[in-house]
C-alpha cells in the first residue's frame, strides 16, 4: 500500500455497505496503478524531477463519483479539519486558479496526496492508446528539456510509439485507459465526472453521513 493512503479506520465504519465496496475496490487499483509504476520507474529510469509539481499548478482534475468518494473518505480520515471545511466549499488553497488543493510552499505541493485522483496519479509514469490502438508515450511538457536531452538516447518532447519505447527503455509504461476502464467498472452507475470543487464536499458529506446510519449514530 502506498504511503500516507490508509483509510482503514473509514473502511471499518462502513463495513457492510455498498460504499466499503466500492473503496475498497478504488484502493485496490491504486495500488495496482503504484506497483505498475514502481516497475516503470526502475526499469526505464525516467521519473518526473523531484518536486516539480508544475503540470499540477493550473489544473483542477474532474473526477469520477468513485474518485470523490475516496478523496473523501482519505480526507475524513487523514485530515478530518480539512474535510470538514471542504464539505461546506471551504478549500485549504481557493486562490488557485487550478487544483485547491495544490500548495506552492511544500516540496511535494500536493496537499491530498495519499488521497489524489487518477489523472494526478497518471502524470508522467503512464502511457495512452492512439486512435489507431497503438500504445504511446510522451513525456510530460514541463520535464526539463535539458535532462531529456541528457538521456542516452536523447528524448524530446514528442510521442514515442510502442517499438521505440520497447528500444529506448527495454519496457512499456503502464496504460491510462486500461485502468480507467477498470475504474468505471468499480461503479457504472455513476460515470459521469465533475470538476473537483463541485463533486468533492458533496462526496464528503455523502460519506458522513453514511458512517454515521452504518453506525447508528
Amino acid at each position: 500500500m502506498e504511503i500516507g493512503s490508509d483509510i482503514s479506520v473509514i473502511l471499518t465504519k462502513l463495513s457492510g455497505t455498498r460504499e466499503e465496496e466500492i473503496l475498497r475496490a478504488m484502493k485496490e487499483l491504486y495500488s495496482q496503478i503504484a506497483q505498475k509504476q514502481a516497475v516503470w520507474y526502475e526499469k526505464s529510469g525516467f521519473t518526473c524531477p523531484r518536486g516539480c509539481g508544475e503540470c499540477c499548478r493550473n489544473f483542477e482534475p474532474d473526477l469520477l463519483e468513485c474518485e470523490a468518494d475516496y478523496m473523501a473518505a482519505w480526507l475524513l480520515e487523514n485530515k478530518a479539519d480539512v474535510a470538514e471545511k471542504v464539505s461546506s466549499g471551504e478549500f485549504p488553497f481557493p486562490e488557485n486558479k487550478g487544483c485547491p488543493f495544490w500548495n506552492e510552499n511544500d516540496d511535494n505541493h500536493c496537499s491530498i496526496y495519499g488521497g489524489r485522483a487518477f489523472v494526478c496519479r497518471f502524470f508522467g509514469a503512464y502511457g495512452a492508446k492512439s486512435k489507431s490502438g497503438e500504445l504511446i508515450f510522451k513525456p510530460c511538457k514541463f520535464y526539463p528539456a535539458e535532462i531529456l536531452a541528457s538521456r542516452k538516447p536523447p528524448l524530446s518532447h514528442r510521442q514515442y510509439g510502442e517499438g521505440e519505447m520497447r528500444e529506448i527503455f527495454g519496457i512499456l509504461p503502464p496504460i491510462s485507459t486500461d485502468t480507467m476502464e477498470s475504474a468505471i467498472s468499480i461503479n457504472p452507475d455513476n460515470i459521469e465526472t465533475k470538476m473537483l470543487r463541485e463533486i468533492l464536499p458533496k462526496s464528503i458529506q455523502r460519506i458522513k453521513w453514511i458512517c454515521s446510519m452504518a453506525s447508528g449514530n
